[in-house]
């Protein structure tokens, strides 16, 4: 036993006591793998609150789905808030209460030490935005903090060969950011990230339906009306559905039925800002890396990849192949859990200023 002792590091003996673990800390949803696991964890990043306070409700438990069910539904005493904006922390506090319970959850609080904890970022984020995220996971009692760029994430959830002398590019849309990235040999050969994603094709049906029918709806309304029958592209057998909200007119509640046409035709913009990142950045490509993607052709991940007719309009506008992930939801948080698995031979390759 002695002897077995002498041969374990004092970092692998603290992780007897603590779980290691990956954290997809996303603008909609954040979601933490365990190593060895798998995803242990999936709720929206949402926190309630008592108004003009950081005091989150039910003792510090209104985070996650108890809390998006009281989103655009709240009285005047609580807000229910999501910290995160276009992928980065816009309120520090609000953050860090809603990672701590996050952490505590997956982590046990019959747990001695703090976890070791991999938190995948934008690629285009400062290096203040930076320390916040890390801030806020060290006061939510992470042990040790290791920052990985999303889209390296989520190529390696999405089980692309990137540290192969080979080009692999990865088309990353998430809630709040689209992160679009060709890798080589370990690194990011070609990289760029637009806050451009789920969000603001919300924000788009949103507009047109208060536009074209003078009909208010909520954020989570908008996002329903995209799951249910949003599409990039033509679909086989056209849909419809019933949307409820407030008529801007007379102030009353009314009901209507909107088509997956009208709906397509509202998330043209956000989905022509995606696909000019994409093509941005495979003109910024080295010719060899081209010529690489011709063969190996483009994924896409993220849970706006889900949209139907995504990978065609991209196939359309590029010419290359483009192949839909695995669960592309999971890809980046199911990347960083493989990255902790191999963090001793990674953290030394890929980049060293996002260990903390």
């Amino acid at each position: 036993m002695l002897e077995t002792l002498k041969n374990v590091s004092f970092e692998n003996l603290l992780g007897w006591f603590s779980v290691d673990m990956g954290i997809d800390l996303g603008t909609c949803n954040t979601l933490v793998a365990v190593r060895g696991e798998g995803i242990v964890l999936n709720e929206p990043s949402v926190v309630a609150v008592k108004k003009g306070t950081n005091q989150v409700l039910n003792n510090g438990m209104a985070v996650g789905w108890v809390a998006k069910e009281m989103l655009g539904k709240t009285p005047g005493s609580i807000s229910a808030i999501r910290p995160l904006k276009d992928g980065v922390i816009s309120d520090f506090e609000i953050t860090e209460a809603m990672l701590g319970y996050f952490i505590r959850k997956v982590n046990g609080r019959s747990r001695i030490f703090g976890p070791r904890v991999v938190i995948s970022v934008p690629s285009g984020i400062t290096a203040v935005e930076k320390r916040a995220v890390f801030d806020s996971a060290e006061r939510a009692g992470a042990r040790r903090i290791y920052l990985v760029e999303e889209p390296v994430a989520a190529a390696i959830g999405a089980g692309l060969p990137f540290a192969e002398p080979t080009a692999s590019m990865i088309v990353d849309i998430g809630g709040g950011t689209t992160e679009v990235a060709i890798m080589t040999l370990g690194g990011i050969a070609v990289c760029e990230s637009v806050r451009t994603a789920g969000d603001d094709m919300d924000e788009a049906i949103i507009s047109h339906l208060k536009k074209t029918y003078n009909l208010m709806i909520g954020e989570q309304t908008a996002e329903r009306i995209k799951i249910e029958i949003g599409s990039a592209a033509p679909m086989d057998e056209e849909r419809s559905m019933e949307v409820r909200g407030r008529d801007m007119i007379s102030g009353l509640p009314r009901k209507m039925v909107i088509t997956s046409e009208e709906i397509r035709e509202a998330l043209q913009e956000p989905l022509s800002a995606i696909v000019d990142t994409v093509t941005r950045t495979l003109e910024r490509a080295e010719p060899e890396l081209s010529a690489d993607l011709v063969n190996n052709g483009i994924k896409l991940a993220g849970g706006g990849a889900l949209l139907r007719g995504c990978d065609s309009i991209l196939s359309t506008s590029t010419g290359l192949e483009v192949f839909l992930a695995d669960d592309p939801l999971t890809c980046v948080a199911r990347g960083t859990a493989i990255y902790l698995e191999n963090l001793d031979t990674w953290k030394d390759t890929l980049q060293n200023d996002m260990e903390y």
